[in-house]
C-alpha cells in the first residue's frame, strides 16, 4: 500500500480489532500519519515462554518519516504497554495526560529510553495539532485516572475516538465524564466514532464505583482472618475502596506486588489518593494480626509471577494466606485468561482459602459501556459512521448491529490490518495491510508465527529428538548412531526407542548411493526422515529433531 491520498482520510487498526487489548490505530491523511494507543496483550498456554504479545508495527515503522506521533488516551497496559518495546521502531513524539505521562516515564527508564523517548504532556480537556490532524482530549470515566476519548478533526471531517470509557455518576477518583463537550463535538458533526465494544453484550449499565465501595465493605465486615483483595493495580479508585473499606473494618491497607506500589506512587505524584491513610508495606503488614489488615495484591487474571500466585506457592518471603483467609477477586476475567485464573482459584481453595468472585459477591464494577451507556454515547456524539474496536469478532459483529439501532447511517466491522477509507464517500474497506504480532521472548522481539515460537511449541508437544552421527571420509557410519530423546520417553523406554531410530538411521544412510554421502545436506535429510518416521510409528509423535553431523 502507499501512503494515503491527499483527499483520502483512512483508519488501520493493526491491534486490538477482533481482540480485547493490544491496541494500535493508525489514522492517515495526506501523506501523514498518526498513531492512537501503542499496547500490548498477555500471552495464553499457545505461546510457551512467552509473557507478552503486541501488534508488529512494521507497516508503519516503513513510513515513519510520515509519523507525527503517539497519542496515548489512558495508562492501561493495552493502551500504552508496548510504547517501551515499539518506539525505537517509529521514533517520534509522544502525547499523554501527566498521569499516564508519570506510568510511562517509568516504562521508559527500564529500558534506558528516558532521555531519547520525548513526551509531550497535554493538560487534561487539552488541544494540540500534529500536521493536518486537531486533537482535543475530551474527560471521561474508566476503571484508571484520567481517560480521554479524542476528538480528530481534519478537513474531511472529525473522528471521534473513544478509547475505553464507561459513564460512571460517581467515579470517586477524578472527574465524571464530560458530557457537556461530547455534545458539543455532537452539535459541530462527527464523521465516525471508533468506539469501545467489550461490554456491548451487556444490557443495562456498568456500575458505580461508589455503589462498589458499599458491597466490599460489607463482604469484609463479615471476614474473620486476613483478606486479600486481588485487582488490577491501575484501579486507582479501586486502592482507594481498598483504603476505605480496611478503614471501615478496623484494618490496615497494604499493597503487595510491585506493580502497585508503581501505580500508587504515580497517583501520589498527581495529586490522587493523598486523602487515604498511607499504605502498610508487605512486611507491616506481615506483623499485624490477621484480623487487622486487608491486602491488595496483584493476581488478578492469575500470573504466574503475581503477588498472589506467589504467596499460593509459598515462595513470598513474608506473606501468606491460610485457612480460614479470604481471597477476593476484584475484577472480570478477561478472555484468554481463564484458566490461568481458575488454576490459581483453585489452589486458594485446596489450602482452605476461601475464594469470592464476581459470580458470588457484588465485588466488582466494570470500567466498559454496557448497552445503555453506548446508546447514551451514539445520542450525544450523533456518528454518521461506527467502527466498533477493542473487542473479539462476535463484540464488534453485535456492535456494528446495535450503533445501527441507534441511528447511525452506516457501521463498519474492520479487523487487523483492514485499510478502512472514511472519507471521501461512504467508509469502505480498501485494501489489506500486515498486522502480525511480535512476542517478548527474554530481552528479543520475535513473530509469534516465527520458526522460534513454532519451534518450542513443537518441542512442549511433541518432544525433541537430537541425533549425532558421525561418518567417515567414505560417509559410511562409525559406530552406532547416538539418540538423546527429551521430552518423548522416561528412562524406561529410551533404550527401545534409541534402538529403534538408530537402526533407522542405519537403514536409511546405507540405501544412499556412494556419491550422495558426501553432501552434508543430503545425509542430514535421510537422517531427519528416518527419526520422524520411526518415532512416530512408535509414539505418535512428530518431534522437533536436531542433526549433529560429524565427518571424521
Amino acid at each position: 500500500m502507499t501512503a494515503p491520498d491527499k483527499k483520502e482520510l483512512l483508519f488501520i487498526p493493526l491491534g486490538g480489532a477482533g481482540e480485547i487489548g493490544m491496541n494500535l490505530n493508525l489514522y492517515g491523511f495526506g501523506n501523514q500519519w498518526v498513531i492512537v494507543d501503542l499496547g500490548v496483550t498477555f500471552a495464553d498456554d499457545r505461546l510457551p515462554g512467552i509473557e507478552l504479545v503486541m501488534p508488529d508495527p512494521a507497516f508503519i515503522a516503513e513510513r515513519r518519516e510520515a509519523l507525527l506521533g503517539i497519542v496515548l488516551t489512558h495508562a492501561h497496559e493495552d493502551h500504552i504497554g508496548a510504547v517501551p518495546y515499539l518506539w525505537p521502531f517509529l521514533r517520534c513524539p509522544i502525547y499523554a495526560t501527566p498521569f499516564t505521562a508519570s506510568i510511562l516515564r517509568r516504562k521508559l527508564e527500564e529500558v534506558g529510553l528516558t532521555q531519547e523517548a520525548p513526551i509531550t504532556i497535554v493538560p487534561l480537556s487539552g488541544r494540540f495539532t500534529l500536521g493536518p490532524f486537531d486533537f482535543e482530549l475530551i474527560t471521561l470515566t474508566h476503571s484508571i485516572p484520567e481517560p480521554n476519548a479524542v476528538a480528530i478533526r481534519t478537513p474531511l471531517g472529525t473522528i471521534l475516538h473513544t478509547g475505553d470509557w464507561k459513564i460512571d455518576p460517581d467515579p470517586l477518583v477524578g472527574p465524571v465524564t464530560d458530557t457537556s463537550a461530547l455534545r458539543r463535538i455532537g452539535e459541530e458533526g462527527v464523521l465516525a466514532m471508533i468506539c469501545d465494544s467489550t461490554n456491548v453484550l451487556r444490557s443495562g449499565v456498568s456500575g458505580s464505583e461508589a455503589e462498589l465501595r458499599s458491597s466490599l465493605a460489607q463482604l469484609v465486615a463479615r471476614c474473620r482472618q486476613r483478606v486479600a483483595i486481588a485487582c488490577f493495580a491501575s484501579n486507582i479508585a479501586r486502592l482507594e475502596t481498598i483504603a476505605a473499606v480496611a478503614e471501615a473494618n478496623g484494618r490496615h491497607a497494604a499493597l503487595i506486588g510491585r506493580s502497585l506500589w508503581r501505580f500508587y506512587e504515580a497517583a501520589l505524584e498527581n495529586g490522587y489518593l493523598r486523602n487515604i491513610p498511607p499504605f502498610l508495606s508487605d512486611s507491616q503488614a506481615a506483623n499485624l494480626p490477621r484480623d487487622k489488615v486487608v491486602l491488595a495484591m496483584t493476581g488478578s487474571q492469575g500470573e504466574p509471577r503475581s503477588a498472589l500466585a506467589r504467596v499460593v506457592a509459598g515462595e513470598h518471603a513474608l506473606i501468606v494466606l491460610e485457612e480460614g483467609d479470604t481471597a477476593i477477586f476484584s475484577s472480570r476475567i478477561i478472555p484468554g485468561n481463564e484458566r490461568a485464573i481458575f488454576r490459581l482459584q483453585s489452589a486458594l481453595a485446596h489450602i482452605g482459602v476461601e475464594v469470592v468472585t464476581e459470580h458470588d459477591e457484588f465485588v466488582h464494577v466494570s470500567g466498559h459501556p454496557a448497552r445503555d451507556e453506548l446508546a447514551e454515547m451514539y445520542a450525544w456524539v450523533r456518528p454518521q459512521i461506527a467502527v466498533p474496536v477493542h473487542g473479539e469478532m462476535r463484540h464488534l459483529i453485535e456492535h456494528a448491529r446495535f450503533a445501527r439501532t441507534c441511528q447511525v447511517r452506516q457501521a463498519v466491522v474492520v479487523a487487523n490490518g483492514d485499510v478502512l477509507r472514511l472519507a471521501p464517500g461512504s467508509a469502505e474497506i480498501v485494501d489489506h495491510v500486515h498486522a502480525g504480532r511480535l512476542a517478548l521472548d527474554g530481552t528479543e522481539l520475535v513473530p509469534t508465527e516465527g520458526e522460534v515460537v513454532k519451534s518450542r511449541t513443537r518441542m512442549l508437544w511433541h518432544g525433541v529428538a537430537v541425533a549425532t552421527v558421525v561418518l567417515d571420509k567414505r560417509g559410511r557410519l562409525i559406530g552406532a548412531p547416538q539418540l538423546a530423546l527429551p521430552g518423548l520417553v522416561g528412562d524406561e523406554g529410551t533404550a527401545d526407542l534409541t534402538t529403534l531410530a538408530s537402526a533407522a538411521i542405519s537403514d536409511e544412510l546405507n540405501g544412499l548411493p556412494d556419491n550422495r554421502r558426501s553432501d552434508d545436506e543430503t545425509v542430514r535429510e535421510a537422517i531427519r526422515l528416518a527419526i520422524r518416521r520411526s518415532i512416530r510409528s512408535a509414539r505418535g509423535k512428530k518431534p522437533a529433531i536436531e542433526i549433529h553431523l560429524v565427518r571424521v
